[in-house]
């Protein structure tokens, strides 16, 4: 996984919660790194998910909330760290089906190693159906992101989350705009 998303993970919980909780998940997590990441560096994912353990067991809040903060969060980064990602786009759907396509074509290009999520994507006018694959099992994230994306483009909206395999690896999420 790439450093970005760890160092991003990082200020986050130091945004929400303070240096000292940056130290202490470091601490408890027991990594063999002891916390030193870099944005271009490649680290392994059970890194993030012991970090998230640690955050999750010392601040009372589920796992699957602190991923979808984290997606939220990340997508302003996104936004500010990539706007060309963002250039062109005057809906939701239309950025939505850009990811896949576009935008992790061009995260290839960037970081040619990184191993990054799929999504198979079909949508009618007002419904969008976004199938995520990851062996990482992150789809929480990855509904703060979407999530995030419908509140960029100030869509008013619903989503729905249906896991489709027994450990995670696959979701599909609905997406509705209200009319």
């Amino acid at each position: 996984m790439k450093g970005i998303v760890f160092t991003e993970f990082l200020e986050m919980v130091e945004a929400k919660f303070g240096y000292e909780m940056v130290d202490k998940i470091i601490e408890d997590s027991s990594l063999p790194n002891h916390g030193a990441y870099t944005a271009v560096g490649t680290y392994p994912h059970h890194e993030l998910l012991r970090l998230l353990d640690q955050l999750s067991q010392a601040s009372s809040i589920e796992k699957s909330a602190l991923l979808h903060a984290f997606g939220t969060y990340m997508f302003k980064s996104f936004k500010d760290g990539y706007p060309g990602f963002f250039e062109g786009f005057d809906h939701a759907f239309e950025f939505l089906m850009s990811v896949d396509g576009h935008i992790h074509k061009e995260v290839q290009k960037l970081y040619p190693d990184a191993i990054l999520p799929s999504f198979n994507v079909s949508y009618e006018e007002l419904e969008m159906k976004m199938i995520y694959s990851s062996y990482r099992r992150l789809s929480d994230f990855a509904l703060g992101l979407i999530e995030a994306s419908m509140n960029h483009f100030h869509h008013e909206h619903s989503i729905e989350k249906k896991q489709l395999d027994a450990d995670g690896a696959e979701v599909e999420f609905t997406i509705r705009i209200k009319p």
